[in-house]
């Protein structure tokens, strides 16, 4: 198999325990061993990371930006969903 024929992973990267994974990137590898080592290699050259994560980027099902109003609308009316009712204390740097 040629590089040219490998798959396209996406990389997620958890900085810190207790955040988020963040999309860092993608690469092509063979499979998802070595996705997970040449991201390691890629995007945690100075140990920025705790936690990787490779997807195969054909696995990803993506909303179409064109229907964003009929997909969106119904939160629209749901006002108690909007973080703007509470108060957060200060302190409080991951939310």
């Amino acid at each position: 198999m040629s590089q040219q024929e490998w798959p396209l992973w996406e990389v997620f990267i958890r900085s810190k325990k207790g955040l988020n994974h963040k999309h860092v990137g993608s690469l092509r590898a063979p499979d998802a061993q070595l996705a997970v080592e040449n991201a390691r290699d890629v995007y945690t050259r100075r140990s920025e990371g705790i936690s990787i994560w490779v997807v195969l980027s054909n696995n990803i099902i993506a909303s179409d930006p064109s229907e964003s109003p009929e997909l969106f609308e119904p939160a629209d009316d749901k006002v108690y969903r909007h973080p703007t009712f509470y108060d957060v204390p200060d302190g409080i740097s991951h939310m």
